[in-house]
């Protein structure tokens, strides 16, 4: 079941209704209000993960079984030490109790790594073995698919062992509250990643429907399904056609492909990431923001602020600052940074080119940092003001070109094919050819409509997303939203999967 389904319109509905009424207002006496109300989300979430496959769901309940565990874990071996010493002061743990706690951690930690290295890059590993020393590889794959989501729900579970282990939040006892946090339908497939000290107290406290919230999540799904169906989509037709045999492309449409991947994914990912917030809205939870208009980035280290938040921070907290992060020597720095972007490009998939996506970004950023020029632009373009200066202007594209090599990488199916890619792309007279393949529909169109997003992003570049208007005519935010969904419907065909659902 996929945001863009017709499944998912007929759900989530139906979900809402029996969430707000029958299990809030029609158990507003129940002892276990809350109780019921995490359960009804949590078989929700179960029945939207298992429209795939339901043998997907053993996995997350396996999962969230060991998270789940390990924190009562630490908890229980920390209060055995309390009553043992007879000490009120949690923070007084011996060292037995520190070696305790950090291999219980360490363990569910392993075991949920282990699960992703099988099913994610089990088949990848083998087969670079297998062709470095020339033996036969067929045997020795084992045939799986790769659950969705599962990168993105391992990562929420590591965090919160990892939380727990250093003291940042309490283990909960209640399974039920806690399964929820795990597979939350909205955020379960791509994100974002969130943290348990932010969405698990959430399932632990009532919530009260609030108007202004659900209408802003509504539109805030709006936003995002128009980023998807009617520019992401769009893009894709031609972005596919041109990747799908690219050695028999000219210059100017592998140019202009390039170009249309790198607003498709944006629309498509951000677009999920827009609809998963919004929905949560209409729940009454809040999730954290996951894009902040990413291709208005002046320097890499900002887009990497602004680009799939949820990820940048989580390897930024948990594998960045307890190697040291930047206040370290400079070799170490080097370290470290080449650390987090190889891993941002491993946890993305299993192939040398997601690799040396990262190593790419992971040598914009070194110049940066190492210069202490990474927090330069910490505020937002042109605040203030209608355009941004002449500067910033070259800035961002400077910037957006960058990502756009990347980009190309990142779609590559080799390392070879993304270096002909390059070279094609920047043939002779591809710029003025541009303007010729311009004409044809399947490039102006995405194009205008993806200029169209930019446009509405830039003036809505300090608001959460772009149709969180502030016009105090009531009518005219009405029909711009009216507008907005007579679009999506015009250019909604049949749902088309979703990029990040790979990972």
């Amino acid at each position: 079941m996929t945001f863009n389904s017709i499944e998912f319109a007929i759900f989530l509905p139906l979900v809402l209704l029996l969430y707000w009424i029958v299990f809030d207002i029609g158990a507003k006496h129940c002892r276990h209000q809350l109780k019921l109300q995490n359960l009804f989300i949590l078989l929700a979430s179960y029945l939207f993960y298992g429209w795939w496959d339901w043998r997907f769901l053993i996995l997350i309940v396996f999962t969230s079984f060991c998270s789940w565990g390990s924190g009562i874990w630490m908890q229980h071996v920390t209060e055995k030490s309390l009553r043992k010493d007879g000490s009120s002061d949690p923070t007084s743990n011996t060292s037995t109790t520190i070696r305790a706690r950090r291999w219980i951690a360490a363990s569910n930690i392993v075991i949920n790594l282990l699960i992703l290295a099988i099913f994610k890059y089990y088949n990848f590993f083998i087969s670079e073995i297998a062709q470095l020393f020339s033996i036969p590889k067929e045997d020795l794959l084992l045939k799986i698919i790769l659950p969705v989501g599962i990168s993105f729900y391992t990562f929420q579970a590591l965090s919160y062992s990892i939380d727990v282990y250093k003291g940042k939040i309490k283990p909960t006892k209640d399974i039920i509250a806690f399964f929820a946090y795990i597979a939350f339908f909205p955020q379960l497939v791509a994100g974002p990643i969130e943290r348990a000290t932010n969405l698990l107290p959430q399932f632990l406290e009532k919530r009260k429907f609030s108007y202004s919230m659900a209408a802003d999540g509504m539109r805030q799904i709006l936003w995002g399904l128009f980023k998807k169906i009617v520019v992401a989509d769009n893009c894709a037709v031609f972005v596919n056609h041109v990747f799908s045999s690219p050695s028999e492309q000219n210059g100017c449409n592998l140019l202009l492909a390039a170009i249309l991947f790198t607003f498709q994914i944006y629309g498509d990912f951000s677009g999920y990431s827009d609809i998963a917030i919004g929905t949560a809205k209409l729940f009454g939870i809040r999730l954290m923001q996951n894009f902040k208009t990413p291709y208005f980035s002046r320097d890499i280290a900002e887009f990497w602020r602004r680009w799939h938040i949820s990820l940048t921070t989580w390897f930024r907290d948990y594998v960045y600052i307890p190697l040291g992060g930047s206040r370290v020597s400079k070799a170490k720095i080097v370290r470290n940074t080449f650390a987090i972007f190889l891993l941002s490009g491993v946890w993305h998939g299993a192939g040398w080119t997601f690799i040396a996506w990262g190593a790419y970004h992971a040598t914009l950023f070194l110049p940066l940092i190492l210069t202490n020029k990474n927090r330069k632009n910490l505020n937002q373009v042109a605040s203030g003001k209608l355009l941004p200066s002449l500067k910033e202007t070259g800035q961002m594209g400077l910037t957006f070109l960058f990502v756009l090599v990347g980009w190309i990488l990142f779609r590559s199916e080799s390392i070879s094919q993304f270096w002909d890619y390059l070279c094609g792309m920047w043939q002779w007279g591809t710029l003025r050819a541009c303007y010729r393949c311009f004409t044809l529909w399947q490039v102006r169109t995405p194009i205008l409509l993806a200029l169209l997003m930019l446009t509405i992003e830039w003036i809505q570049r300090n608001k959460e997303h772009g149709l969180q208007i502030n016009v105090p005519a009531w009518p005219l935010r009405y029909a711009i939203y009216c507008i907005v969904s007579i679009t999506i419907i015009c250019f909604y065909s049949q749902p088309v999967t979703f990029i990040y659902f790979q990972f």
